[in-house]
């Protein structure tokens, strides 16, 4: 992948921005990896975690602008730690 660290800072950025939103609803989000192809791992924290609408977020929301600041994102997927 083309330049990691420019693209991780890009997406951090995005992240940076959807974050205020996602808090007013008592949530949060962490970048947990970037892969290869182009798929972003995230994780939701707070209220997001079991929200009826955090698919509709993590889409709409958080990939819609993680794609606006890194077009070389393919995907934006929630993953869970246990």
């Amino acid at each position: 992948m083309e330049n990691r660290n420019d693209i991780l800072n890009r997406i951090h950025a995005a992240l940076e921005e959807v974050r205020p939103f996602l808090k007013s609803d008592g949530g949060d989000i962490t970048l947990v990896d970037l892969e290869d192809d182009g798929t972003v791992k995230v994780q939701l924290h707070g209220a997001c975690i079991g929200c009826s609408v955090n698919q509709m977020t993590l889409k709409s929301g958080v990939e819609m602008t993680i794609k606006k600041h890194a077009p070389e994102v393919t995907s934006v997927v929630e993953v869970s730690m246990v």
